[in-house]
């Protein structure tokens, strides 16, 4: 396959490896829909289900955290769970519940004061608490900006409000420690690249975006997040960022970075999770600010600890092959049965199928009213 590495622009995914770009700019099966990509999980998981006699092993995977993850989990409570010793990895925030008796303006101000009194600065990042996949993710860089996301977010609903994280550098890093050890493995590493393009003095932001080999296959992604600006002609040399969410169904770009896994980085890991006890499988989306550095275990924030349904996220670099993809996630859902199966054997009690199902319904009824990502 041949291979480029393409420069990155000033200002956007400092501290990123070079972007390698092939001749396919996604895989045939990269957004598939869930359940095709699924189907073979759901086999295995079913004669898991019999060799274990559950089939809600799965759900006391993360025993601290509802569902173990799998959906409905709060963010934040997520978030509060590590002790204070090791909070300083984290990319602190407040939250807040919208209200029908409070105008958006009134939400504002009471929600920066909580924010301003905490040591916090803007730019942020909002965040509905409940949902996944970058949905409702915005960046707020003034008082107006919140004011509008708040007057787009349901009623009675919470969201966070997080310091934007002072690198650039971001990646997706799956974490597994078994019940008992001391250590944990990292088992995967995704590099996140924010998307660009880059003017030329003489076509629009929209024509740019529909000339790119890869952009313009997600063009219904990208376009209505700039339809103000379609028709601006971006001078020459100068790049535009066209996603911000660190999401792959958001159209920020996937991959594989399993060859900067390190013991230094793995012991960052264990330290951490050392603070958060009882936390043995799932993603966390970080920022960093070198991938040196990320790789000595130094420097990087925390953004988001996810749980049993997370994926190792390198699945979707372009250049996986499907066979490989399919291994990936057969791994991880064979690991989720043998840590409940762990945890069932210490105490723990699976929950009910229907209260998966209630969680399921509840997020979906949720995120359908959520503001648009950035």
């Amino acid at each position: 396959m041949n291979i480029r590495k393409v420069p990155l622009p000033q200002g956007i995914n400092e501290g990123m490896p070079p972007l390698e770009v092939t001749e396919k700019p996604v895989s045939f099966f990269e957004f598939w829909p869930a359940w095709a990509m699924y189907a073979p999980v759901m086999v295995q998981c079913l004669g898991l289900s019999i060799k274990y006699r559950s089939i809600g092993l799965p759900l006391i995977s993360n025993p601290k955290i509802p569902l173990s993850g799998m959906v409905g989990e709060s963010k934040a409570d997520i978030l509060d769970q590590p002790k204070k010793e090791v909070r300083s990895f984290l990319c602190e925030y407040v939250t807040f519940t919208t209200k029908e008796n409070l105008t958006a303006i009134e939400s504002s101000k009471t929600l920066l004061k909580q924010y301003f009194d905490e040591g916090l600065t803007l730019p942020a990042v909002a965040k509905p608490d409940l949902g996944c996949r970058g949905v409702g993710v915005r960046l707020i860089e003034h008082e107006q900006e919140l004011i509008d996301y708040i007057e787009l977010f349901p009623t009675n609903a919470r969201f966070l409000l997080q310091e934007k994280s002072k690198y650039q550098a971001e990646a997706g890093i799956f974490y597994i420690r078994y019940p008992g050890e001391k250590k944990g493995k990292i088992t995967s590493i995704t590099l996140k690249y924010t998307p660009w393009v880059i003017g030329d003095g003489v076509k629009t932001l929209k024509e740019l975006i529909l000339a790119d080999p890869r952009a313009s296959l997600l063009s219904h992604i990208y376009l209505p997040r700039h339809k103000e600006n379609h028709n601006k002609v971006i001078p020459e040399g100068e790049a535009v960022r066209i996603a911000f969410a660190g999401s792959h169904s958001g159209g920020s770009i996937f991959r594989d970075g399993n060859r900067y896994i390190t013991e230094a980085l793995t012991q960052s890991l264990d330290t951490f999770f050392d603070g958060m006890p009882e936390f043995y499988f799932g993603r966390l989306d970080v920022k960093f600010k070198h991938i040196d550095e990320l790789m000595d275990g130094k420097n990087f924030q925390i953004l988001e600890i996810n749980g049993a349904s997370s994926e190792a996220t390198h699945i979707w670099d372009s250049k996986t092959k499907f066979p490989d993809a399919i291994k990936a996630l057969l791994f991880q859902y064979r690991t989720l049965f043998e840590i409940g199966h762990l945890n069932r054997k210490a105490g723990y009690k699976t929950p009910s199928l229907l209260s998966l199902y209630r969680a399921w319904r509840e997020e979906k009824n949720w995120v359908i009213d959520y503001p648009s990502m950035d």
